[in-house]
């Protein structure tokens, strides 16, 4: 059966851009008469709070989006609250680990961003990891926990990782290029997003991921991870990113274009999905 899924991060209140991105995840679910499933990302212990997390189910519930697994609903997998997984995330690690296909690392960002060979990415974007600062193939091989470490999965470089989205069409990113080396577990004890969302859309079930076309990138990332753990991967739909009035896309800080605050506005949950932004 098709499975879709919504996957709010809580480290906000959610925007329209959120909005019409899971808006499009449950009719796609819904056109393949599929499930879908709710997911709290709540794995940024800085940034994360209860109170939003609570939030976006409540605006997600106004704007009349229906899931059938989740945090309050269960499941045969729930509730879906990715703080409460770790154990499946730290044997995913081990997977991983036994591959060879990732290594502990002790290089900061800083230390990339000296490094003569890596080039910078736009923005505030991590640069690409250079090559240079690798360890030698093999390193953390004999150890059976992360520990207080940073660990990096190592890319093909020069190879491209070609996929076919359903709404951005073909895509391709050449590793070493596009992307360097990236983080898959962090030293704080919980794993990086690129792994947790590999291991969870994989646990259940997922087999279309729909989400923002800031995360295009992403995919090449998690297609690597997908082909380490032996495992198939999710069809992939990558919306366009709503922007603001300069070009700007929407962030959680962005005022006045929250769910919350177009709702105590007396906006419609179809107007926050379908109307022009400039008037709202």
């Amino acid at each position: 059966m098709p499975r879709g899924r919504l996957a709010p991060t809580p480290t906000g209140h959610l925007h329209v851009g959120h909005a019409r991105t899971f808006a499009l995840a449950a009719e796609r679910a819904r056109r393949a008469g599929g499930t879908l499933v709710y997911r709290t990302e709540d794995l940024d212990a800085s940034r994360c709070r209860p109170e939003f997390a609570a939030a976006a189910i409540a605006d997600v519930r106004w704007l009349g989006l229906d899931w059938q697994e989740g945090p309050d609903l269960g499941g045969p997998c729930g509730p879906y609250v990715q703080s409460e997984r770790l154990p499946w995330f730290a044997e995913v690690w081990r997977r991983l680990q036994a591959s060879g296909a990732i290594y502990p690392c002790d290089k900061s960002r800083k230390d990339v961003a000296r490094s003569l060979t890596a080039p910078h990415a736009e923005d505030d974007a991590e640069p690409i990891f250079p090559p240079d600062l690798r360890p030698a193939l093999g390193l953390g091989r004999e150890l059976t926990a992360p520990g207080a470490s940073n660990w990096r999965f190592r890319v093909p470089d020069g190879e491209t990782i070609a996929f076919d989205d359903a709404l951005c069409g073909p895509q391709a990113f050449v590793a070493g290029r596009d992307f360097g080396d990236f983080l898959i577990w962090r030293k704080d004890g919980f794993p990086a997003y690129e792994l947790a969302v590999v291991a969870d859309d994989h646990a259940m079930g997922i087999t279309e991921v729909v989400r923002g076309a800031d995360l295009l990138l992403s995919t090449a990332r998690q297609l690597l991870l997908y082909r380490a753990l032996g495992w198939t991967g999710p069809t992939w739909a990558h919306a366009p990113l709503i922007v603001d009035a300069d070009g700007r896309r929407l962030a959680k800080r962005t005022a006045g274009l929250s769910i919350r605050e177009l709702r105590a506005a007396g906006r419609t949950p179809a107007e926050v999905l379908t109307a022009p932004l400039a008037s709202l």
